[in-house]
């Protein structure tokens, strides 16, 4: 299915896909954690997500289905009862939930982060939004903004990494794009009970968008 296919008005389709680029940007904050490095396409995708604040459907924020394949994945696995899975992914995926839900809720914490986000935006236009320059404001704008709220984040990984300033900041950008994307969730409907009583249904969703 390609993007122009995929119905924006279908709530369990759109769910999948701000699931996928949840899971997909928590998986790049594990990467970066423990290695330094991330996948600089997927790493586009995310941090692109932020800026795409009125998109006109799911799949839109993401630049298109095809960008969330990986987030796609992890999801079957996740939802197929598939063996090769992060431990850590749902834990931060739930985290990440509701620290939204809080952070929703904080009309002036909210505005902070769209006036931050807005004043970012020429500069992730002019030289991509994973550039260095930007990474280390969307970086900056979750440490003043959403790591004051809780639950707190917190990231394992290789402490040699994560005792450089280049590498914490770029995983509290993507963790700013993780936020996006269970934003997007919650505004498709997204609830708990997605991962209960309408697991099979999430389940035929991700596969007809894989």
């Amino acid at each position: 299915m390609s993007p122009a296919e995929t119905p924006s008005d279908d709530p369990i389709t759109a769910r999948a896909l701000a699931l996928a680029g949840l899971v997909q940007a928590l998986a790049q904050v594990r990467r970066v954690a423990d290695t330094g490095q991330a996948e600089e396409s997927v790493l586009a995708t995310a941090m692109d997500s932020v800026f795409r604040i009125d998109a006109e459907s799911a799949a839109a924020v993401y630049g298109g289905v095809q960008a969330l394949r990986p987030g796609l994945r992890l999801l079957r696995d996740y939802f197929g009862g598939g063996n090769a899975r992060d431990e850590q992914l749902p834990k931060l995926a739930l985290s990440v939930m509701q620290l939204e839900r809080r952070f929703s809720g904080e009309p002036q914490v909210v505005a902070r982060v769209q006036a931050g986000i807005r004043g970012c935006a020429a500069a992730a236009e002019r030289d991509g939004s994973s550039h260095p320059d930007v990474l280390a404001a969307m970086g900056a704008l979750y440490s003043d903004t959403l790591s004051s709220l809780r639950p707190r984040i917190l990231v394992q990984g290789n402490p040699h990494y994560l005792a450089q300033p280049a590498v914490v900041a770029e995983v509290r950008a993507v963790l700013l794009a993780a936020v996006r994307s269970a934003t997007l969730w919650r505004q498709m409907g997204g609830t708990m009970l997605d991962f209960f009583l309408r697991r099979k249904q999430m389940a035929a969703a991700i596969e007809a968008l894989l």
